[in-house]
């Protein structure tokens, strides 16, 4: 996990976009557009994804000529389960976060 553990938190947040369902490039675009209440540039979000895909964090298909899906790999689901772990061991007691945690993989 040292990999994904190194993400940026602009790749993170693609992980947890995709970790929803999988998505087409501008469907993530709007989903981060939405959280970060400003524009995401084709210029950041493409070439992080192919990074994302050379790590195999993400998997990408091709819908049609034009267009292509990422979705999560079991590597990127695990990175995306690693860092909101790290990220509950701050904040909350050991038993709320095996509640938390539990609830998250069974929706996944």
């Amino acid at each position: 996990m040292a990999v994904a553990r190194e993400l940026t938190a602009f790749q993170k947040n693609i992980l947890t976009v995709l970790a929803e369902q999988p998505r087409y490039g501008l469907a993530i675009k709007r989903e981060l557009e939405s959280y970060y209440d400003d524009e995401v540039n084709h210029g950041r979000l493409y070439p992080n994804l192919d990074d994302l895909v050379s790590e195999g964090f993400v998997e990408k298909s091709a819908l049609d000529k034009r267009t292509n899906e990422y979705a999560l790999t079991d590597a990127g689901m695990e990175a995306v389960k690693d860092d909101l772990t790290w990220s509950l061991e701050h904040f909350v007691t050991d038993s709320e976060r095996a509640e938390l945690v539990d609830a998250i993989v069974d929706e996944a």
